[in-house]
């Protein structure tokens, strides 16, 4: 089974080159500023590629999803396989999906680091097999130009130390983009865009 990985499209989807496959991943950020128009626009987008599955993850952009959920989900199409902190599975392999990154400005789905961020990562289950956030873990393609430090979640890399799933795909990071593998997990930072917001990343396949 082919997966294609892509991440931070910032309504510039159409820019993006897809390979064929068997399911077609977006891990969030699919908006710039999560308006109606601009999520209805790649919905439309999304559903009509051809990847018999398409998985999607919002991001700390994409607004509408967080603050009017109802109006999102009955925009999604049923061929589309939204994840908000929940999973599926698919040809057997399971899935887990979250929106959830560290505070930051106050975007949508910012979660304060520690206490307020932690059960989201302790509701991910063991067997996950494709685990897909918006945000990166501590340490792991996760740096920023202006501070070299990293920028990801501590209390999510513990738990994927924990639950050891095949890959992480995730974005958020546009300067992180690449992939390495560490512990027997591959972890992907998908972002279609640049530090620039130019659309020059290709997309990341992975195949079972």
């Amino acid at each position: 089974m082919k997966f294609v990985f892509i991440s931070d499209t910032h309504a510039l989807h159409e820019y993006v080159a897809l390979p064929q496959g068997d399911v077609l991943v977006h891990a969030g950020d699919f908006s710039m500023g999560g308006t109606l128009p601009e999520v209805s626009v790649f919905l439309d987008w999304f559903e009509a590629q051809p990847h018999r599955y398409k998985v999607l993850v919002a991001g700390n952009h994409d607004f509408l999803a967080e603050r009017e959920p109802a109006v999102f989900r009955a925009m999604l199409p049923e061929s589309i396989i939204y994840l908000e902190n929940s999973g599926a599975e698919i040809g057997g392999l399971r899935l887990w999906g979250s929106p959830i990154t560290p505070w930051f400005f106050d975007w949508a789905f910012n979660r304060h680091r520690g206490a307020d961020i932690r059960p989201y990562w302790e509701a991910i289950p063991f067997g996950t097999d494709v685990l897909i956030t918006h945000g990166p873990p501590y340490g792991i393609l996760d740096e920023v130009l202006r501070d070299p430090r990293p920028v990801g979640c501590r209390d999510l890399l513990r738990r994927i130390e924990d639950i050891q799933p095949r890959v992480h795909v995730f974005g958020h990071i546009h300067e992180g983009y690449g992939q390495l593998e560490r512990d027997g997990t591959l972890f992907v930072n998908a972002a279609s865009v640049d530090v620039r917001y130019k659309p020059l990343n290709p997309p990341i396949v992975w195949e079972t």
